[in-house]
Protein backbone atom coordinates (compact mmCIF):
# COMPACT_ATOMS: atom_id res chain seq x y z
CA UNK A 1 0.00 0.00 0.00
CA UNK A 2 1.26 3.46 -0.85
CA UNK A 3 2.54 5.86 1.99
CA UNK A 4 1.75 8.80 2.77
CA UNK A 5 3.13 12.16 3.95
CA UNK A 6 -0.04 13.25 6.21
CA UNK A 7 1.23 16.27 7.37
CA UNK A 8 2.24 17.62 3.55
CA UNK A 9 -1.35 16.53 2.40
CA UNK A 10 -3.06 18.42 4.86
CA UNK A 11 -0.78 21.39 4.37
CA UNK A 12 -1.42 20.68 0.17
CA UNK A 13 -5.05 20.75 1.22
CA UNK A 14 -5.03 23.96 3.19
CA UNK A 15 -3.37 25.86 0.87
CA UNK A 16 -5.51 25.12 -2.20
CA UNK A 17 -9.15 22.91 -1.64
CA UNK A 18 -12.14 25.24 -0.37
CA UNK A 19 -14.53 22.06 1.39
CA UNK A 20 -17.92 21.75 1.46
CA UNK A 21 -20.30 23.01 4.89
CA UNK A 22 -16.98 23.80 6.02
CA UNK A 23 -15.47 26.26 8.61
CA UNK A 24 -12.12 26.24 6.66
CA UNK A 25 -9.99 28.62 9.59
CA UNK A 26 -10.89 26.25 11.89
CA UNK A 27 -10.82 22.94 9.53
CA UNK A 28 -7.25 24.18 8.43
CA UNK A 29 -6.03 24.67 11.75
CA UNK A 30 -6.83 21.36 13.16
CA UNK A 31 -5.50 19.58 9.35
CA UNK A 32 -8.17 17.46 7.68
CA UNK A 33 -8.26 13.45 8.39
CA UNK A 34 -6.67 11.98 5.04
CA UNK A 35 -8.56 9.08 3.79
CA UNK A 36 -6.61 7.14 1.57
CA UNK A 37 -8.22 2.99 1.01
CA UNK A 38 -11.51 1.08 1.76
CA UNK A 39 -12.93 -2.14 1.66
CA UNK A 40 -16.57 -3.64 2.14
CA UNK A 41 -17.82 -1.28 5.24
CA UNK A 42 -14.24 0.39 6.26
CA UNK A 43 -11.86 2.92 5.45
CA UNK A 44 -8.27 3.91 6.56
CA UNK A 45 -6.82 6.56 6.89
CA UNK A 46 -3.48 7.92 6.00
CA UNK A 47 -1.84 7.11 9.49
CA UNK A 48 -3.12 3.68 9.40
CA UNK A 49 -6.35 3.95 11.17
CA UNK A 50 -8.88 1.33 10.32
CA UNK A 51 -12.28 3.31 10.97
CA UNK A 52 -15.64 1.77 10.50
CA UNK A 53 -18.03 3.90 8.30
CA UNK A 54 -20.99 4.30 10.14
CA UNK A 55 -22.34 6.47 7.32
CA UNK A 56 -21.75 4.65 3.71
CA UNK A 57 -19.67 7.90 2.09
CA UNK A 58 -22.70 10.33 2.46
CA UNK A 59 -25.42 7.87 2.84
CA UNK A 60 -24.21 6.76 -0.43
CA UNK A 61 -22.28 3.65 -0.62
CA UNK A 62 -25.14 1.37 -0.46
CA UNK A 63 -22.64 -1.30 -1.96
CA UNK A 64 -20.12 -1.81 0.14
CA UNK A 65 -16.31 0.17 -1.12
CA UNK A 66 -13.50 -2.12 -2.68
CA UNK A 67 -15.97 -4.22 -5.39
CA UNK A 68 -13.33 -5.09 -8.46
CA UNK A 69 -16.00 -5.56 -10.89
CA UNK A 70 -17.32 -1.79 -10.96
CA UNK A 71 -14.18 -0.34 -11.80
CA UNK A 72 -13.67 -2.97 -14.66
CA UNK A 73 -17.12 -1.98 -16.08
CA UNK A 74 -16.06 1.76 -15.87
CA UNK A 75 -12.63 0.40 -17.78
CA UNK A 76 -14.18 -1.14 -20.40
CA UNK A 77 -16.97 1.48 -20.77
CA UNK A 78 -13.99 4.43 -21.13
CA UNK A 79 -11.86 2.36 -23.84
CA UNK A 80 -15.18 1.75 -26.00
CA UNK A 81 -17.61 4.97 -25.65
CA UNK A 82 -16.04 7.59 -22.89
CA UNK A 83 -18.42 10.85 -23.72
CA UNK A 84 -21.19 11.41 -25.99
CA UNK A 85 -23.87 13.33 -24.76
CA UNK A 86 -27.94 12.46 -25.29
CA UNK A 87 -28.49 16.15 -26.87
CA UNK A 88 -29.06 16.11 -30.50
CA UNK A 89 -31.41 13.57 -30.98
CA UNK A 90 -28.58 10.93 -30.06
CA UNK A 91 -28.28 8.22 -27.18
CA UNK A 92 -26.01 5.31 -26.42
CA UNK A 93 -26.38 1.44 -25.53
CA UNK A 94 -25.16 2.51 -21.80
CA UNK A 95 -28.06 4.84 -20.95
CA UNK A 96 -30.60 2.92 -22.53
CA UNK A 97 -29.70 -0.20 -21.00
CA UNK A 98 -29.73 1.40 -17.75
CA UNK A 99 -33.16 3.82 -18.39
CA UNK A 100 -34.53 -0.28 -19.07
CA UNK A 101 -33.01 -2.05 -15.97
CA UNK A 102 -34.26 1.21 -13.66
CA UNK A 103 -38.03 0.96 -15.21
CA UNK A 104 -37.51 -3.20 -14.36
CA UNK A 105 -36.74 -2.11 -10.17
CA UNK A 106 -38.97 1.06 -9.80
CA UNK A 107 -42.55 0.71 -9.38
CA UNK A 108 -45.31 0.22 -11.99
CA UNK A 109 -46.10 3.38 -13.99
CA UNK A 110 -42.86 5.08 -13.73
CA UNK A 111 -41.34 4.42 -17.10
CA UNK A 112 -39.36 7.42 -18.06
CA UNK A 113 -35.74 8.69 -16.35
CA UNK A 114 -34.53 11.65 -16.77
CA UNK A 115 -30.59 12.04 -16.04
CA UNK A 116 -28.39 14.36 -13.78
CA UNK A 117 -24.96 13.78 -11.78
CA UNK A 118 -26.09 14.81 -8.01
CA UNK A 119 -29.40 14.63 -6.04
CA UNK A 120 -29.48 18.34 -5.98
CA UNK A 121 -29.40 18.51 -9.91
CA UNK A 122 -31.91 15.92 -9.38
CA UNK A 123 -34.25 18.45 -7.41
CA UNK A 124 -33.53 21.00 -9.64
CA UNK A 125 -34.69 19.31 -12.46
CA UNK A 126 -37.70 18.26 -10.87
CA UNK A 127 -38.28 22.03 -9.64
CA UNK A 128 -38.35 22.88 -13.71
CA UNK A 129 -40.14 19.80 -14.74
CA UNK A 130 -43.01 20.58 -12.43
CA UNK A 131 -43.47 24.02 -13.51
CA UNK A 132 -43.22 22.69 -16.81
CA UNK A 133 -45.92 19.87 -16.55
CA UNK A 134 -47.94 22.68 -15.41
CA UNK A 135 -47.47 24.91 -18.14
CA UNK A 136 -48.45 21.97 -20.58
CA UNK A 137 -51.41 21.70 -19.11
CA UNK A 138 -52.51 24.96 -19.46
CA UNK A 139 -52.00 26.22 -15.90
CA UNK A 140 -48.90 28.52 -15.79
CA UNK A 141 -49.67 30.18 -12.52
CA UNK A 142 -49.77 26.23 -10.68
CA UNK A 143 -45.63 27.10 -10.05
CA UNK A 144 -45.28 27.33 -5.96
CA UNK A 145 -43.87 24.45 -4.34
CA UNK A 146 -44.23 23.10 -0.37
CA UNK A 147 -41.40 22.10 1.21
CA UNK A 148 -40.59 21.07 4.85
CA UNK A 149 -38.72 23.06 7.36
CA UNK A 150 -35.90 20.63 8.55
CA UNK A 151 -36.26 18.99 5.07
CA UNK A 152 -32.98 18.31 2.82
CA UNK A 153 -32.99 18.83 -1.14
CA UNK A 154 -29.10 19.48 -2.09
CA UNK A 155 -27.12 22.67 -2.15
CA UNK A 156 -27.72 24.64 -5.57
CA UNK A 157 -29.98 27.67 -5.73
CA UNK A 158 -33.17 25.88 -6.13
CA UNK A 159 -32.55 22.59 -4.12
CA UNK A 160 -31.32 24.52 -0.91
CA UNK A 161 -34.35 26.80 -1.36
CA UNK A 162 -36.74 24.28 -1.34
CA UNK A 163 -35.02 22.19 1.54
CA UNK A 164 -36.20 24.05 4.88
CA UNK A 165 -32.15 24.42 6.94
CA UNK A 166 -32.39 28.16 7.98
CA UNK A 167 -28.52 28.26 8.02
CA UNK A 168 -28.41 28.40 4.50
CA UNK A 169 -30.96 30.25 3.84
CA UNK A 170 -29.31 32.82 5.47
CA UNK A 171 -26.29 32.85 2.65
CA UNK A 172 -27.45 33.31 -0.49
CA UNK A 173 -31.09 35.32 -0.32
CA UNK A 174 -33.00 31.94 -0.02
CA UNK A 175 -35.37 30.89 -0.40
CA UNK A 176 -36.32 31.89 -3.99
CA UNK A 177 -40.07 32.60 -5.07
CA UNK A 178 -42.14 30.48 -5.35
CA UNK A 179 -40.82 27.78 -3.07
CA UNK A 180 -42.62 27.72 0.91
CA UNK A 181 -42.28 25.83 3.37
CA UNK A 182 -44.91 23.58 6.28
CA UNK A 183 -43.63 22.06 9.70
CA UNK A 184 -41.65 18.65 9.81
CA UNK A 185 -43.48 15.59 10.91
CA UNK A 186 -41.41 15.15 13.89
CA UNK A 187 -43.51 13.85 16.60
CA UNK A 188 -40.83 13.67 19.81
CA UNK A 189 -40.65 17.55 19.10
CA UNK A 190 -44.40 18.43 17.83
CA UNK A 191 -46.35 16.22 18.70
CA UNK A 192 -47.38 17.61 22.59
CA UNK A 193 -49.80 15.08 24.00
CA UNK A 194 -51.41 13.17 20.87
CA UNK A 195 -50.11 9.48 19.88
CA UNK A 196 -47.97 9.35 17.06
CA UNK A 197 -51.24 8.25 14.44
CA UNK A 198 -52.84 11.42 15.31
CA UNK A 199 -49.83 13.38 15.24
CA UNK A 200 -48.91 12.16 12.02
CA UNK A 201 -52.79 13.26 10.54
CA UNK A 202 -52.11 16.74 11.97
CA UNK A 203 -48.77 17.26 10.69
CA UNK A 204 -50.20 16.17 6.98
CA UNK A 205 -53.12 19.22 7.29
CA UNK A 206 -50.48 21.78 7.81
CA UNK A 207 -49.78 20.85 3.81
CA UNK A 208 -53.38 20.85 3.72
CA UNK A 209 -53.56 24.20 5.61
CA UNK A 210 -50.59 25.68 3.31
CA UNK A 211 -52.09 24.59 0.02
CA UNK A 212 -55.35 26.18 0.45
CA UNK A 213 -53.60 29.59 2.10
CA UNK A 214 -51.39 29.71 -1.24
CA UNK A 215 -54.55 28.73 -3.25
CA UNK A 216 -54.71 25.02 -4.87
CA UNK A 217 -54.55 26.90 -8.16
CA UNK A 218 -51.17 27.97 -7.72
CA UNK A 219 -49.45 24.73 -6.15
CA UNK A 220 -47.42 22.90 -8.22
CA UNK A 221 -46.18 20.31 -5.94
CA UNK A 222 -45.21 18.88 -2.33
CA UNK A 223 -41.78 17.95 -2.04
CA UNK A 224 -40.27 15.75 0.82
CA UNK A 225 -38.03 12.90 1.75
CA UNK A 226 -39.75 9.45 2.54
CA UNK A 227 -37.71 9.38 5.65
CA UNK A 228 -35.87 13.08 5.88
CA UNK A 229 -32.22 12.29 6.20
CA UNK A 230 -30.10 15.46 6.54
CA UNK A 231 -32.41 16.35 9.11
CA UNK A 232 -32.22 13.52 11.62
CA UNK A 233 -33.92 10.73 10.26
CA UNK A 234 -37.28 11.79 11.23
CA UNK A 235 -39.67 8.95 10.33
CA UNK A 236 -43.11 9.80 10.22
CA UNK A 237 -46.05 8.18 11.65
CA UNK A 238 -47.59 5.76 9.44
CA UNK A 239 -50.65 8.03 9.13
CA UNK A 240 -48.60 10.70 7.69
CA UNK A 241 -47.67 10.18 3.96
CA UNK A 242 -51.00 8.39 2.72
CA UNK A 243 -53.05 11.10 4.30
CA UNK A 244 -50.67 13.74 2.79
CA UNK A 245 -51.06 11.34 -0.86
CA UNK A 246 -55.05 12.07 0.01
CA UNK A 247 -54.57 16.08 0.25
CA UNK A 248 -52.81 16.35 -2.76
CA UNK A 249 -54.92 13.62 -5.38
CA UNK A 250 -57.66 15.88 -3.41
CA UNK A 251 -56.27 19.41 -4.55
CA UNK A 252 -54.50 18.04 -7.89
CA UNK A 253 -50.87 18.41 -6.16
CA UNK A 254 -48.39 16.82 -7.84
CA UNK A 255 -46.65 14.89 -4.85
CA UNK A 256 -42.68 14.08 -5.27
CA UNK A 257 -40.37 12.24 -2.79
CA UNK A 258 -36.95 12.80 -3.06
CA UNK A 259 -35.22 9.21 -3.08
CA UNK A 260 -32.00 10.66 -2.88
CA UNK A 261 -30.86 9.28 0.72
CA UNK A 262 -33.95 6.25 1.25
CA UNK A 263 -33.60 5.04 -2.33
CA UNK A 264 -32.29 1.77 -3.75
CA UNK A 265 -32.51 -0.39 -0.50
CA UNK A 266 -31.77 2.02 2.27
CA UNK A 267 -35.27 1.48 3.96
CA UNK A 268 -35.33 -2.66 2.94
CA UNK A 269 -37.33 -1.58 -0.43
CA UNK A 270 -35.75 -0.49 -3.54
CA UNK A 271 -37.44 2.76 -2.73
CA UNK A 272 -38.41 4.70 0.76
CA UNK A 273 -42.31 5.48 -0.70
CA UNK A 274 -43.02 1.97 -1.08
CA UNK A 275 -41.92 1.42 2.53
CA UNK A 276 -43.66 4.37 3.95
CA UNK A 277 -46.83 3.40 1.88
CA UNK A 278 -47.42 5.90 -0.65
CA UNK A 279 -47.17 6.89 -4.45
CA UNK A 280 -45.58 9.77 -5.65
CA UNK A 281 -45.63 11.27 -9.09
CA UNK A 282 -41.99 11.76 -9.53
CA UNK A 283 -39.01 10.67 -7.30
CA UNK A 284 -35.23 12.07 -7.69
CA UNK A 285 -32.46 9.78 -7.11
CA UNK A 286 -28.77 9.67 -7.02
CA UNK A 287 -26.26 8.47 -3.88
CA UNK A 288 -27.14 4.37 -4.05
CA UNK A 289 -27.93 4.39 -8.08
CA UNK A 290 -24.27 4.47 -8.26
CA UNK A 291 -23.40 4.18 -4.58
CA UNK A 292 -21.35 6.53 -4.79
CA UNK A 293 -18.60 5.12 -7.64
CA UNK A 294 -19.31 7.36 -10.07
CA UNK A 295 -21.44 10.89 -10.28
CA UNK A 296 -24.86 9.98 -11.15
CA UNK A 297 -28.54 10.90 -10.65
CA UNK A 298 -31.84 10.28 -11.95
CA UNK A 299 -35.18 11.58 -12.18
CA UNK A 300 -38.28 8.92 -12.18
CA UNK A 301 -41.29 10.39 -13.99
CA UNK A 302 -44.74 9.27 -13.01
CA UNK A 303 -46.54 7.99 -16.70
CA UNK A 304 -49.11 11.07 -16.07
CA UNK A 305 -46.43 13.85 -15.70
CA UNK A 306 -44.28 11.94 -18.73
CA UNK A 307 -46.88 12.04 -20.92
CA UNK A 308 -47.72 15.66 -20.13
CA UNK A 309 -43.85 16.46 -20.98
CA UNK A 310 -44.32 14.67 -24.14
CA UNK A 311 -46.75 16.73 -25.07
CA UNK A 312 -45.46 19.59 -24.82
CA UNK A 313 -42.42 19.87 -27.51
CA UNK A 314 -39.05 20.83 -26.15
CA UNK A 315 -38.05 20.73 -22.47
CA UNK A 316 -35.65 23.11 -22.31
CA UNK A 317 -32.91 22.11 -19.42
CA UNK A 318 -30.25 19.25 -19.39
CA UNK A 319 -26.64 19.04 -18.87
CA UNK A 320 -23.59 17.86 -20.44
CA UNK A 321 -23.06 14.54 -18.59
CA UNK A 322 -26.41 13.72 -18.21
CA UNK A 323 -26.97 10.00 -19.11
CA UNK A 324 -22.96 10.01 -19.36
CA UNK A 325 -22.05 6.64 -20.46
CA UNK A 326 -19.16 5.48 -17.95
CA UNK A 327 -21.88 6.23 -15.31
CA UNK A 328 -24.64 4.63 -16.55
CA UNK A 329 -22.76 1.55 -17.09
CA UNK A 330 -21.11 1.55 -13.63
CA UNK A 331 -24.72 2.23 -12.32
CA UNK A 332 -26.20 -0.55 -14.37
CA UNK A 333 -23.78 -2.93 -13.09
CA UNK A 334 -24.25 -1.68 -9.13
CA UNK A 335 -28.17 -1.83 -9.47
CA UNK A 336 -28.03 -5.40 -11.18
CA UNK A 337 -25.56 -6.12 -7.76
CA UNK A 338 -28.20 -5.06 -5.54
CA UNK A 339 -30.82 -6.72 -7.55
CA UNK A 340 -28.75 -10.01 -8.01
CA UNK A 341 -27.21 -10.76 -5.35
CA UNK A 342 -29.97 -9.97 -2.93
CA UNK A 343 -28.87 -7.02 -1.23
CA UNK A 344 -31.93 -5.47 -1.03
CA UNK A 345 -33.38 -8.28 -0.19
CA UNK A 346 -31.42 -9.03 2.93
CA UNK A 347 -31.89 -5.62 4.13
CA UNK A 348 -35.52 -6.27 4.27
CA UNK A 349 -35.44 -9.61 5.65
CA UNK A 350 -32.32 -10.10 7.78
CA UNK A 351 -29.81 -7.28 8.50
CA UNK A 352 -32.45 -4.19 8.73
CA UNK A 353 -34.24 -6.03 11.49
CA UNK A 354 -31.22 -7.17 13.09
CA UNK A 355 -29.90 -3.97 13.43
CA UNK A 356 -33.17 -2.37 14.38
CA UNK A 357 -33.17 -4.63 17.00
CA UNK A 358 -29.98 -4.31 17.93
CA UNK A 359 -29.61 -0.14 18.05
CA UNK A 360 -32.51 0.08 20.42
CA UNK A 361 -31.04 -2.53 22.76
CA UNK A 362 -27.44 -0.77 22.74
CA UNK A 363 -29.09 2.81 23.37
CA UNK A 364 -32.23 2.27 25.57
CA UNK A 365 -30.87 2.16 28.84
CA UNK A 366 -28.67 5.60 28.63
CA UNK A 367 -30.24 8.78 30.77
CA UNK A 368 -30.01 11.13 27.44
CA UNK A 369 -30.71 8.96 24.79
CA UNK A 370 -34.38 9.31 23.59
CA UNK A 371 -36.21 8.76 20.31
CA UNK A 372 -34.72 5.52 19.11
CA UNK A 373 -35.53 4.99 15.83
CA UNK A 374 -35.09 3.63 12.02
CA UNK A 375 -35.78 1.05 9.38
CA UNK A 376 -33.64 -0.65 7.26
CA UNK A 377 -30.41 0.30 7.19
CA UNK A 378 -31.19 4.16 8.62
CA UNK A 379 -31.52 4.61 11.71
CA UNK A 380 -31.04 7.90 14.61
CA UNK A 381 -31.17 8.91 18.39
CA UNK A 382 -31.61 11.94 20.12
CA UNK A 383 -29.75 13.52 22.78
CA UNK A 384 -31.87 15.00 25.34
CA UNK A 385 -31.57 16.71 28.59
CA UNK A 386 -34.83 15.29 30.34
CA UNK A 387 -36.21 12.20 28.85
CA UNK A 388 -39.30 12.28 31.50
CA UNK A 389 -40.08 15.29 29.89
CA UNK A 390 -39.21 14.79 26.27
CA UNK A 391 -36.91 18.05 26.67
CA UNK A 392 -34.17 18.85 24.62
CA UNK A 393 -30.71 20.94 25.75
CA UNK A 394 -30.97 24.15 24.64
CA UNK A 395 -28.47 24.91 22.56
CA UNK A 396 -29.26 22.86 19.76
CA UNK A 397 -26.23 20.55 18.10
CA UNK A 398 -23.49 21.78 20.47
CA UNK A 399 -24.37 18.06 21.93
CA UNK A 400 -24.39 16.43 18.87
CA UNK A 401 -21.19 17.46 17.84
CA UNK A 402 -19.12 16.55 20.92
CA UNK A 403 -20.80 13.05 20.71
CA UNK A 404 -19.85 12.72 17.15
CA UNK A 405 -16.22 13.87 18.30
CA UNK A 406 -16.12 11.60 20.53
CA UNK A 407 -17.36 8.61 17.70
CA UNK A 408 -14.41 9.76 15.34
CA UNK A 409 -11.79 9.71 18.15
CA UNK A 410 -12.79 6.02 18.29
CA UNK A 411 -12.52 5.43 14.37
CA UNK A 412 -16.37 5.67 14.31
CA UNK A 413 -17.80 7.61 11.79
CA UNK A 414 -21.63 8.36 12.58
CA UNK A 415 -23.03 11.65 12.42
CA UNK A 416 -24.69 14.37 14.07
CA UNK A 417 -27.73 16.25 12.52
CA UNK A 418 -28.35 18.80 15.14
CA UNK A 419 -28.66 16.60 18.44
CA UNK A 420 -29.52 13.52 16.29
CA UNK A 421 -27.03 10.94 16.19
CA UNK A 422 -27.73 9.40 12.85
CA UNK A 423 -26.29 6.42 11.19
CA UNK A 424 -26.87 4.47 7.91
CA UNK A 425 -23.66 2.01 6.89
CA UNK A 426 -23.29 0.21 3.58
CA UNK A 427 -26.01 -1.97 2.65
CA UNK A 428 -23.38 -4.88 2.61
CA UNK A 429 -22.58 -4.85 6.46
CA UNK A 430 -23.09 -7.98 8.30
CA UNK A 431 -24.80 -9.08 11.70
CA UNK A 432 -21.53 -9.49 13.37
CA UNK A 433 -20.26 -6.25 11.66
CA UNK A 434 -23.44 -4.53 13.42
CA UNK A 435 -22.41 -6.31 16.58
CA UNK A 436 -18.72 -4.70 16.20
CA UNK A 437 -20.01 -1.36 14.78
CA UNK A 438 -22.74 -0.83 17.71
CA UNK A 439 -20.08 -2.16 20.79
CA UNK A 440 -17.90 0.40 19.64
CA UNK A 441 -20.80 2.62 19.58
CA UNK A 442 -21.97 2.01 22.67
CA UNK A 443 -18.71 3.03 24.55
CA UNK A 444 -18.89 6.48 22.99
CA UNK A 445 -22.00 7.26 24.14
CA UNK A 446 -20.87 5.80 27.58
CA UNK A 447 -18.07 8.39 27.26
CA UNK A 448 -19.80 11.21 26.17
CA UNK A 449 -22.51 10.91 29.28
CA UNK A 450 -19.75 10.28 31.73
CA UNK A 451 -17.18 13.00 30.25
CA UNK A 452 -19.41 15.86 28.73
CA UNK A 453 -22.71 15.97 30.89
CA UNK A 454 -21.31 14.83 34.41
Amino acid sequence: MKQHNTEALRQQDAAHHLHPFSDMQSLNQQGARVITHADGIYLWDSEGNKIIDGMAGLWCVNIGYGRKDLPEVAKKQMEELAYYNTFFKTTHPAVVELSTLLNEVAPQGFSHVFYTNSGSESVDTMMRMVRRYWDVQGKPQKKTLIGRWNGYHGSTIGGASLGGMTYMHEQGDLPIPGVVHVEQPWWYKHGKDMTPDEFGLQAARWVEEKILEIGADKVAAFVGEPIQGAGGVIIPPATYWPEVERICRKYDVLLVADEVICGFGRTGEWFGHQTLGFRPDIFTTAKGLSSGYLPIGAVFVGDRVAEGLLAGGDFNHGFTYSGHPVAAAVAQANVRALRDEGIVERVKNETGPYMQKRWRETFGNFAHVDDIRGVGLIQAFTLVKDRSKRELFPDWGEMGMKCRDIFFRNNLIMRACGDHIVSAPPLVISKEEIDKMLDVAARCVETFEKEVLF
